[in-house]
């Protein structure tokens, strides 16, 4: 998405996140417990949709052994992630691209945070599958993201809750209502229902939902 390289957009990014986002840094603090579980203290970690390094730097302060991935398309996200991770950024190997452009070998754990509700059915489960081929038999997946029911007046009734979110966290009424109202006309949004039957036919195995917070859902699976 072009915000992703407007200076101004970027610059404002993790202030707006956190009035977007319900608990986004509970959300960060979450997915870290959930892939502690089974990544060793020393293990590898991959984060996809990385760019702006809020979960990287979660992940690095409460784990200080993990050897973190990110990659992200955004030069101007990861400039930020750099920035965000200060003096942790050297722990933190940094990649610009896609999920085609992380290296082939095996990792601990991954996560795909706030990234997948950018991308059509078909690209999602392209991605969930090169997920899990980087991916170490039992590994956990952590993602989340916009995820709301297909029928339409349900999925305007979630999104009108958004904006009235967004919007007492100190964004004008109208322009929460008017951004949460482009989001539900431009995102590939997809059902719970089918976020877990993506996962399931990528080959992940027990998708749980861990975050519910309006129109977002998280899940961990396991590959």
């Amino acid at each position: 998405m072009s915000s992703f390289s407007d200076p101004n957009a970027v610059a404002r990014y993790a202030e707006n996140l956190v009035r977007q986002v319900p608990a986004v840094h509970t959300l960060h603090q979450l997915a870290g417990l959930l892939l502690r579980e089974r990544v060793p203290a020393d293990g590898r970690v991959l984060a996809l949709g990385a760019g702006g390094g809020m979960e990287l730097k979660a992940f690095a302060d409460a784990n200080p052994g993990w050897r973190l991935l990110g990659v992200d398309p955004s030069p101007e996200m990861l400039d930020l992630a750099v920035r965000t991770l200060g003096a942790l950024a050297p722990r933190v190997e940094l990649i610009r691209g896609y999920v085609d452009d992380a290296p082939d070998t095996l990792f601990d754990g991954a996560t795909c945070l706030l990234t997948l509700h950018f991308l059509s059915r078909d690209e999602r489960l392209h991605t969930l599958r090169e997920l899990k081929r980087r991916l170490k038999p039992g590994a956990p997946l952590v993602i989340a993201h916009h995820s709301v029911p297909d029928d339409i007046d349900e999925k305007l009734a979630w999104f009108r809750r958004h904006a009235a979110f967004v919007a007492s966290n100190g964004v004008p009424a109208a322009d929460a209502q008017a951004n949460a109202l482009a989001i539900a006309n431009r995102l590939p949004t997809l059902s719970p229902e089918a976020e877990v039957e993506l996962l399931l036919q990528a080959g992940f195995t027990r998708p749980s939902l861990f975050y519910a917070a309006f129109t977002f859902r998280g899940w961990v699976a396991f590959a």
